[in-house]
């Protein structure tokens, strides 16, 4: 990837990492202030519940205790001591004596006439029953609720239902459900009331936080708008906003190091390349039927100036990306020219596999800077391989002219990593090849219950079908190449056999090898 796209995509994952975090910590601020504020709006309806029903618990207690007196009914005794009990529970704003219906006497005295009970509307489960609407005999104007039990009955203001609920914006309503309201505070919207109850706690129109208590005889509805969470916003701003800052720091930090990493080893490679810094190592390369090394795989070590050496799949598609591919092969063509010249030149029967990169394939350039390195060389241009990865040959047209022209200066050409890409036998009956190399994965799975276990024969079949020579990559056991040997499988390398190593060391390899096995089949040959 350019250095400029590398820029390009570090400042915007910077963006993504500094603002992701911080809105992250903005939205949990909000949305932990949110649920403190239902917590505490839950709270509230449990208590004032609680209280309403201990008030009509005490006010019924009161009524029932009435019962067992012994006054004359409306006596001035019997009135008086309705008057002390009224004027000592907080609730209760009258008494009054029932009997036949009609009010007889209250904590006032005796009316003047007779007035009629309103029937009462609900049982309630302490034994006493409740009118919503009742009428006190002194303030027939005034709306009260009536508790009665027995010949008695204790009237109450409505707001002595709300008025122990908090002094805040919050819209209450306290409700006999499928009856009425006993008491309300801030004028509550009776239809989000019916909604909260009809659908319990739940967030109305996504405005407003509800709250709702239940018990055998009452509902509370608690409304309020969520706005009122902003009070608890700068205390859960101040727990998580320096979180998100964290985060946001040390992911900016991680894109600032990957990109430095990424442009500082591009940079490094592009040095390296100058200062050829770059080995080549030689995995020999077996035929399985003999067991007589036939040649080797190139494989290019990039040793950094730090000592350490990469292996190609670290540092090859930084290459591409930037350019560097074509002068890392050239520089590899060199280096086998150099390790290998004397030993190609004295055994035409050795043969060493280079691989070329995707953007090598485009123009055929390394193929002409290839054939200006072999003159005048001991190196016949046969005994060079060329191999490239599935990726390569993606344009089949300008891969098949490339592979051509490849075959006419003598290089048989190789399919790299088969079976990894986009490869189908239609695909492989366009492309020019000599051989096909089966990809380790593949290899891998001989031996084994894998699902993909029989796609290495089918790969085997294919290239038979074409009469593509093949070479499986990766032999790691005895398995492993009794099954490949079974199949026909042409050649194979991996750490059976050996390790990639350095020239001098498989040189000498490959002498022993040859001395003491006997001559191969049938090779790769461009001309054959």
């Amino acid at each position: 990837m350019p250095r400029k796209y590398v820029i390009g995509i570090a400042i915007a994952l910077a963006a993504a990492a500094a603002l992701l975090p911080i809105g992250f910590a903005l939205h949990m601020s909000w949305a932990r202030a949110v649920a403190g504020e239902q917590r505490y709006l839950d709270g509230q309806a449990q208590r004032i519940l609680k209280d309403t029903q201990e008030m009509l618990d005490q006010t019924v207690a009161m009524l029932r205790d009435l019962d067992d007196v012994a006054f004359e009914p409306c006596s001035p005794q019997h009135i008086r001591h309705m008057r002390a009990l009224a004027l000592r529970d907080r609730a209760v704003d009258d008494l009054a004596f029932v009997a036949g219906g009609v009010v007889k006497c209250t904590t006032w005295g005796v009316p003047a006439y007779d007035e009629p009970l309103v029937p009462a509307q609900v049982d309630l489960a302490n034994g006493g029953r409740l009118v919503l609407d009742a009428v006190p005999v002194q303030s027939p104007g005034i709306r009260m609720v009536a508790v009665r039990h027995g010949d008695y009955s204790a009237l109450l203001e409505p707001g002595r239902f709300t008025e122990r609920a908090a002094a805040d914006g919050s819209q209450l309503a306290v409700v006999l459900p499928g009856v009425g309201m006993l008491g309300t505070r801030n004028n509550p919207d009776l239809v989000l009331v019916s909604q909260a109850l009809n659908g319990g706690k739940l967030d109305i129109d996504e405005a407003y936080l509800s709250a709702v208590a239940r018990n055998a005889d009452l509902a509370v509805v608690l409304l309020e708008p969520q706005t009122e969470a902003l009070d608890m916003l700068p205390r859960e701003r101040l727990f998580w906003l320096p979180m998100g800052a964290l985060v946001a720091a040390v992911m900016i930090g991680l894109v600032v190091w990957l990109s430095r990493r990424r442009l500082s080893i591009a940079g490094e490679l592009a040095t390296a390349v100058r200062r050829r810094e770059f080995v080549v190592h030689y995995q020999p390369i077996i035929d399985l039927r003999t067991g007589r090394c036939i040649g080797a795989e190139a494989l290019v070590r990039w040793v950094r100036r730090s000592g350490k050496t990469l292996r190609p799949d670290l540092f090859i598609s930084i290459a591409e990306d930037n350019g560097l591919m074509t002068r890392i092969t050239e520089e590899v063509f060199r280096l086998v020219i150099r390790d290998m010249e004397d030993l190609l030149g004295e055994d035409r029967g050795a043969h060493i596999a280079v691989n070329l990169s995707a953007s090598d394939l485009k123009d055929g350039k390394a193929l002409r800077v290839l054939q200006r390195m072999l003159e005048g060389t001991a190196i016949d241009p046969r005994q060079i391989w060329l191999e490239a990865t599935e990726r390569g040959f993606m344009d089949v047209d300008k891969a098949c002219s490339v592979i051509e022209q490849a075959r006419a200066q003598g290089h048989a050409v190789a399919i790299d990593d088969f079976g990894t890409g986009y490869s189908s036998l239609s695909y492989l009956q366009r492309l020019p090849l000599d051989s096909l190399k089966i990809d380790k994965s593949f290899v891998d799975t001989i031996g084994t219950d894998s699902a993909t276990h029989k796609v290495t024969d089918h790969i085997i079949d294919m290239a038979k079908s074409l009469n593509l020579l093949t070479v499986a990559e990766g032999i790691e056991r005895q398995e492993q190449a009794d099954h490949l040997i079974a199949r026909n499988v042409d050649f194979g390398q991996g750490w059976l056999y050996g390790k990639p190593m350095p020239a001098p060391e498989f040189i000498g390899y490959y002498r022993k090898n040859v001395a003491s096995t006997p001559p191969p089949g049938r090779l790769p040959d461009a001309r054959a």
